[in-house]
């Protein structure tokens, strides 16, 4: 009879050491499994804001040097055609971009990026308007349309900062 208990008692221990280890074992696997989805996001979320911060700089380099051609005495057609080109497709790496800052959040950050791609819409369209504008005009040197372009450029500054601002609160990188 002491035999048969102790058996019992033995075998009732290694079914419950098992068990232990079993549910051990399950949580460690889904812990790692939360740390890896995290270490993950951050690193998408890393990803899509430096993507947005740089794609918006090309968008801003590519109009000044289209606005640079613009103001130029005597310039062309011809001449505004390469940065004219250069600045319209600027602008869809950094729709793109944002949009993804949008899917990766967290919705303070994606709320600051849409106030940056608002901003730069806006210089888009201050740009393009003064682009047709020398067009139909024949001449880049048009006051109204680079007082309109330059209102942009100014405007999308502070935009810019809070959306960097935002990054790095969401990244943990705040001093």
């Amino acid at each position: 009879m002491a035999a048969v208990i102790g058996a019992a008692i033995g075998t009732l221990g290694g079914v419950g050491g098992g068990l232990v280890t079993a549910m051990s074992q399950g949580f460690h696997q889904r812990r790692q499994r939360q740390i890896d989805r995290e270490h993950n996001l951050e690193q998408a979320r890393r990803d899509a804001y430096s993507t947005c911060i740089s794609t918006s700089k090309q968008v801003s380099a590519a109009w000044w040097k289209l606005a640079a051609t613009l103001r130029l005495d005597g310039s062309t057609e011809e001449q505004w055609r390469e940065p004219a080109t250069g600045a319209h497709a600027a602008w869809a790496p950094f729709s793109s971009a944002a949009a993804e800052v949008a899917v990766v959040g967290p919705a303070f950050v994606a709320d600051a990026a849409d106030v940056l791609r608002r901003a730069m819409y806006d210089l888009d369209m201050a740009g393009t308007a003064w682009h047709e504008a020398a067009l139909q005009a024949g001449t880049g040197r048009l006051e109204a349309f680079d007082a309109r372009y330059m209102r942009a450029v100014e405007a999308k500054r502070a935009p810019g900062s809070a959306f960097q601002a935002a990054a790095r609160r969401a990244l943990l990188a705040e001093n």
